[in-house]
């Protein structure tokens, strides 16, 4: 990408796209595009070519997508796999037939199956049943995938995919039932200290093991791909490393400050032991993550009391 070219990032205002869109203007990008949902409906296949003829951006960034948490993943099912497929079809077709130079698909961990092997290889993809519980989301994100490598292959074009492992950082989704691990840990344990309540309950045994990467560390990764890559491989973007959840609430305990006690409650689901991704494909590339669990920690309690609690 040249520091002049024109960038689309779709989902601008989530998690993953407003890292992006900070990484870009911090590396002197700044001819980029950024639409609202109310500016431009992506499941609207109209609105979304009139658009890309209207602006012909020369990179696109694919990071919005319908998300949410395992309750609406179960209870529509049938929403979150139609809508994601309609943005991903008609942004990525958009793309084609407006001669986009490069695109990045956002994916999902996801994606792979519930019972893989540890840590997890790109090439474990389609090599098991997939986790029930968000299985919509995990087939819209394969579809996406799939498509970019189908398109690069029939068309001769350049579109990257990626997949992430579990992020957290600014602009992070704090909704204790809506939200993942860490961002309700650090709620949690928050809201605790300011009542001084004397335990938090947390649930399962503590035991499972995750990985978690700083959002602006993914951003930097999709960048870096975009800047420097041209195959038709997908890659796992992450750290290599993993901690039990009793050990993350620990840090997050200290780093908030709270004095009482952490109980965890086994009567509560764990979910999976372990999901670890392998990611020696992209540090072959030459990327490595930068920003260590307990700095990114701090840095994302802090973006939280300053979003949400010093108003």
């Amino acid at each position: 990408m040249e520091k002049q070219s024109k960038i689309y990032v779709a989902g601008h205002r989530g998690l993953v796209g407003s890292a992006i869109l900070r990484d870009l203007y911090r590396k002197g990008y700044e001819n980029i595009i950024g639409k609202t949902h109310e500016e431009l409906d992506l499941t609207n296949m109209t609105e979304v070519i009139n658009f890309f003829h209207e602006e012909k951006p020369d990179y696109v960034f694919l990071a919005a997508a319908k998300v949410g948490g395992i309750y609406a993943n179960s209870t529509y099912p049938a929403d979150f796999m139609l809508q994601n497929l309609k943005i991903q079809c008609n942004v990525i077709e958009s793309s084609y037939k407006t001669a986009v130079k490069k695109l990045m698909f956002l994916g999902s961990s996801c994606i792979y199956p519930k019972m893989c092997p540890q840590p997890i290889r790109e090439e474990y993809l389609l090599s098991g049943p997939l986790e029930m519980t968000n299985e919509a989301y995990a087939l819209a994100k394969i579809a996406g995938l799939k498509l970019c490598k189908f398109y690069n292959a029939q068309y001769n074009t350049c579109y990257i995919s990626v997949m992430p492992t579990n992020l957290y950082g600014p602009n992070d989704n704090y909704d204790l039932e809506n939200s993942h691990v860490l961002p309700a840990l650090i709620r949690k344990i928050h809201e605790a200290k300011m009542s001084r309540s004397p335990y938090v309950t947390i649930w399962g045994t503590g035991k499972p093991l995750r990985e978690f990467l700083h959002v602006d560390d993914m951003a930097d990764a999709c960048v870096y791909l975009m800047e420097s890559y041209e195959g038709n491989d997908f890659f796992n973007i992450g750290t290599g490393m993993d901690i039990s959840v009793e050990n993350l609430a620990e840090i997050i305990k200290e780093i908030v400050g709270y004095m009482g006690e952490l109980v965890f409650d086994p009567t509560k689901p764990d979910g999976t032991p372990r999901k670890l991704l392998d990611i020696s494909k992209i540090e072959g590339l030459g990327w490595r993550h930068k920003i260590e669990l307990k700095q990114g920690i701090k840095m994302t309690y802090e973006d939280y009391l300053k979003r949400h609690i010093l108003l």
